[in-house]
């Protein structure tokens, strides 16, 4: 098919860009990555459980291939994080699938409150679990929290820490991990306390990758997710990366009441709001909307343009030519959405679009995707 060679056109370049960042030492995997894979491997043997945390996203492409080389730890939890950026449509197909390798799945919004709760309740069913199982003697449980970067282990440690300590009326100052957007922020192993009787204690990891990715596609979703980091590569290409899975999914659908394109617009009020009346206050409001210029009216403005310029495109997105018109066609719309000033040139132009988009997507502004497909050893439908 012509779109999937543009998706694999798009991601050699990735991949090519990516590798030669590596050979010059600039690529992921540095000292420090070294000496953690080291440090992990000598302690792995010595918890008592291992949760990989995986970013829903991507549930296969995130697995810590380090745990490969430990065979015995293959009944862990892996927790799903970020699930409220994944199709939540696919969530539950790949819990199952999890359970079916031997694994104890849950998926979990690091951001939320209600959420993180959940997970140090369900940590502590488990290790409750596993203590009566195995007669446990020991009063204090170490569980390791493993995984690629940015897929969230800091985060939830001082989540999981501090819900721990107030649930169990502990006093004390609280520690923190360092948390950052950028993939790699985690140095060292750090120990945090999220639980009493028996006392349990969260080993966090530096995120490991491994020295070589040789999977174009693989790479790609690692890139696009923020396990790699941006720099490597031209932020034009990855961005035409992510725009080519919108403009395959019906997500733009969904975006007809931001149209700027008035005929549009009144097309779908009509069809939404019986009531005239209110289709006019509606049409007024959104014009005042127009002249806004706070976050969330640009964001809207944002999402009212792709669909415009899918909604107008007469080419077939199935030739990788007209795929790649599209593309060139979304990118320079999307400079008036963006406010983007003029006179910039056509390099900052494209940067600063192709910056501010992939931004919007990574938090969840321009829909939910699951990039990695549910394997077929699924036995039962979803």
């Amino acid at each position: 098919m012509a779109t999937a060679s543009t998706a694999s056109r798009i991601t050699r370049k990735i991949v090519i860009a990516v590798k030669k960042a590596a050979s010059r030492n600039k690529g992921w995997y540095d000292l420090h990555m070294a000496a953690a894979s080291g440090a992990i491997a000598q302690r792995l043997p010595l918890v008592d459980l291992v949760a990989e945390i995986r970013d829903a996203r991507i549930p296969l492409s995130s697995e810590n291939e380090l745990l490969r080389d430990f065979p015995a730890l293959s009944k862990r939890i892996v927790v799903m994080n970020k699930i409220d950026l994944a199709d939540q449509t696919q969530v539950k197909g790949w819990m199952r699938y999890f359970e079916q390798q031997n694994c104890i799945p849950y998926g979990v919004n690091s951001h939320n409150k209600d959420s993180v709760k959940g997970l140090l309740n369900f940590i502590q069913a488990q290790v409750r679990g596993l203590c009566k199982a195995n007669h446990h003697a020991s009063e204090t449980i170490t569980i390791m929290l493993v995984g690629i970067p940015n897929v969230g282990k800091s985060a939830l440690a001082n989540s999981l820490h501090q819900m721990g300590r107030i649930s169990a009326a502990e006093k004390g100052r609280l520690k923190h991990a360092t948390v950052s957007p950028q993939p790699g922020e985690t140095k060292d192993i750090s120990s945090f306390k999220i639980g009493s009787h028996p006392n349990i204690y969260l080993l966090d990891t530096p995120g490991i990758l491994p020295r070589m990715i040789h999977d174009a596609e693989l790479c790609s979703k690692l890139v696009l997710t923020g396990a790699i980091r941006d720099g490597l590569i031209e932020q034009k290409e990855l961005a035409r990366y992510f725009l080519t899975i919108l403009n395959l999914s019906d997500q733009y659908k969904k975006w007809a009441k931001f149209s700027t394109n008035e005929d549009r617009l009144l097309s779908f009020i009509e069809h939404k709001v019986e009531d005239s009346i209110s289709s006019k206050l509606e049409m007024r409001q959104k014009k005042q909307h127009m002249m806004d210029h706070t976050q969330d009216l640009i964001v809207n403005d944002v999402r009212g343009t792709i669909f415009d310029t899918i909604s107008c495109f007469d080419g077939n997105i199935e030739l990788e030519e007209d795929m790649i018109k599209l593309m060139e066609a979304e990118l320079v719309a999307l400079r008036e959405a963006f406010r983007v000033p003029q006179g910039l040139g056509e390099y900052v132009y494209n940067r600063v679009v192709s910056v501010k988009l992939l931004d919007l997507y990574r938090t969840g502004r321009l829909g939910h995707y699951t990039l990695d497909t549910l394997p077929l050893t699924l036995h039962h439908p979803i």
